[in-house]
């Protein structure tokens, strides 16, 4: 999966369409299936920088970013 820091780039995005195209980093350090699912419902944290904060993205909208 993905690792607290690590580059992705937004292929798709339930919580917010508008974050497509656009690279994050991850912020959980944990896989969120490690959560309680209330918390994220399964989402990974990623952080578009403090301008336009934080999205909420299932596995399958996030790629690697290399």
């Amino acid at each position: 999966m993905f690792r607290a820091g690590e580059e992705v780039l937004i292929v798709a995005c339930e919580d917010d369409p508008k974050a497509v195209g656009k690279v994050g980093r991850i912020l959980d350090d944990l896989d969120p299936g490690e959560f309680p699912s209330h918390l994220t419902g399964g989402r990974w944290t990623v952080t578009l920088g403090w301008w336009e904060g934080s999205k909420l993205c299932h596995t399958h909208e996030l790629q690697k970013v290399a």
